[in-house]
């Protein structure tokens, strides 16, 4: 299995549509701020096809160490949460 970065990434989309690098790399990162924006505000994000981008609370918990068994407590969290779609999904069986 193979692990693309985002250099790839930006490489094989600016191949296919004949944009530029720097273009194409534009167009990542505006999309990547812009459902980090959403999510920051609790805004769930609906890419048609292909997922869902949205947070989860989590309740504050006591853990343990591993190494010593002692109890620790997990504060409270919010975390990022991605759902496939149905395109998504189908596309990788």
């Amino acid at each position: 299995m193979k692990n693309i970065n985002k250099a790839e990434l930006v490489d094989a989309v600016a191949t296919k549509t004949d944009l530029s690098k720097k273009e194409v790399t534009a167009v990542i990162e505006t999309l990547i701020d812009k459902i980090t924006e959403e999510m920051r505000k609790g805004n769930k994000v609906t890419i048609t096809g292909f997922g869902i981008f949205k947070t989860s609370k989590r309740a504050a918990r006591v853990g343990r160490n591993p190494q010593t068994g002692a109890a620790i407590k997990i504060a409270a969290s919010t975390v990022p949460k991605f759902s496939a779609g149905k395109g998504l999904k189908e596309a990788v069986k």
